[in-house]
Parts: structure tokens; sequence; C-alpha cells
């Protein structure tokens, strides 16, 4: 891997990562320690100057910069780029912005069938901003079959926390019986909401808060919600991969509104959006 300074200097290193939550082939996944060898590609190393190199240098993974730290200037900044952290712990941070991108258009979002009769059932119990540390919690700790750890670190917490203090940052609940058994969490920025993780101890309780955020978006105005990466369970609810150039016009379109901050609540906006979800068979 070659890594760039943003200045003159230039040096080559090789750096350990963990593949947690990337879509690469099993056999790269060779732990914390381990080397992704893959075709060297530029890297930028940042600097303590609060700045990003464009989006568009990225390598093909989706890899821009190593370095840098996790202060909420600086994460905000990425994210307006379209730039996210993701690394392991006792990896370097590392900063990314892959290509194609994973969003879900809030109108497009798709329910099966039976999670379509759960929403309407409320089986569920639902807030926003409750219990974010929580969810926050939950999403670093719960196991998931095909990743090895978390890439939700304690710096990593410690940032997302700062982020939900000045009102960035935003959670949805879902409880059952009194108890918390699913939830997401994610930054906000004009109208993108950038989803980062969420978790589901019952079934369908994850996908449950996603369509709660998808009717808190409808209501509230926010048009796009950024879900970084494919994977399946996305794309059978509506996500889609767009190219970073899409993404990009479509994030600098969001942020010519004002970002809402504070604590969120479910039923802000007009009063019953009378949105029916698009019903999938199954």
């Amino acid at each position: 891997m070659r890594v760039w300074l943003l200045g003159n200097e230039s040096y080559h290193s090789c750096v350990g990562l963990r593949t947690a939550r990337y879509p690469i082939d099993a056999p790269v996944r060779k732990g914390i320690n381990s080397l992704w060898h893959t075709i060297p590609m530029p890297v930028f190393r940042l600097t303590d100057e609060l700045v990003f190199p464009p989006p568009e240098l990225a390598a093909d993974e989706g890899l821009l910069a190593l370095g840098g730290d996790l202060s909420v200037d600086r994460v905000l900044l990425g994210y307006s780029m379209g730039i996210f952290p993701w690394y392991s712990e006792g990896d370097p941070l590392l900063w990314w912005s892959p290509d194609p991108r994973m969003i879900l258009l809030p109108d497009e979002f798709k329910a099966p069938r039976r999670l379509a009769r759960k929403i309407r059932q409320g089986v569920f119990d639902l807030t926003m901003d409750r219990a974010f540390p929580t969810v926050l919690e939950r999403c670093a700790s719960i196991y998931r079959p095909t990743q090895d750890g978390t890439w939700i670190t304690s710096d990593m917490t410690e940032a997302y926390l700062r982020l939900h203090e000045q009102g960035y940052a935003h959670s949805v609940e879902c409880w059952q019986s009194g108890e918390l058994v699913g939830g997401l969490y994610g930054v906000s920025l004009g109208t993108c909401f950038f989803g980062e993780s969420m978790f589901s101890e019952t079934t369908d309780a994850s996908k449950v808060a996603l369509a709660a955020l998808v009717e808190h978006a409808l209501g509230t105005g926010l048009t796009l919600i950024d879900c970084q990466l494919h994977t399946p369970l996305l794309k059978s609810l509506g996500a889609k991969e767009v190219s970073r150039d899409c993404f990009l016009g479509l994030l600098k379109k969001a942020q010519q509104s004002p970002t809402r901050l504070g604590r969120w609540t479910l039923g802000q906006g007009p009063a019953g959006t009378g949105h029916e979800f698009s019903v999938e068979p199954g």
C-alpha cells in the first residue's frame, strides 16, 4: 500500500487491516494483524491540519486516507465530503469513500409482507434518541457471524457520543415488553442521514427501526439515507448502489438545507404523512 502525505514527502508502508464490514472475499479476511494484500494503491496520510483529499482520489476499494483524529470537526468534515471512518481496534484510523455507494431514498423503501404486517400491528414500541449510548454499545457488542470483532472501537464510541451530545448523531430504538431489542444510529447533515450501524436481538427489530427512520424522514424532509456499503438485507428493503459521483451530487444537494440539530422524536414534521410503504411478496 503506497501512503502519501498531504505535503511533498511520501513513503511506503504496509498496514494491517481487518475487513470487519467491507465486502471482500473470505480469503482476504486474515485477522487484525494480517496484511491486506491487494494491488498497491495511493493512500493519503492525514496530519493535524483539518483537511481531507478529494474523495474521488480514493482507491477502487474505497480507502482514501489514514491518520488524523476523531474530533467532531474532522468527522463532520469527512461526512460532508462523503468520507467516513472505519477501522478495527489496534489498526490505524482509516477513512473511506467507496464507489459504488449504497443509498436508500426514503420513498423507495420496500417492506416485505411480513415486515409490513408487524409494522401495522405495532409489535414493537419505537423511540428516537432515548437510549443513544445503549444502542451504540449494543451495535458494538452484538455477535455477527460474518465478522470478527467490531469496528466500533472505544475511540469511535467516544466520537459518536460527542456527536450525539452536539445534536448531530441520532438513534432509533425498538422496544418489546420494555426491553431494548433493536435499533440503529447514525449522523445527520442537512437532509442526509448517514447510517452507521444497526442491531437486532429479535426477528425484524432492526428492520422495523429502519422503517421508523424512513417514516421520520418522509415526515421531516430527509431526502437521503447513506447505507455506505452493499448488503443483501439493505437491497431487499429498497436500497441501491449508485456511483460515487452520483452520491456526492445527492449529498451536495442535501447540504443546501440546514441540519436539524438536537434531540429527535418520532412524529416530528407534518402529522400523519399517510405514507404507505411499498409491500413486497414474502
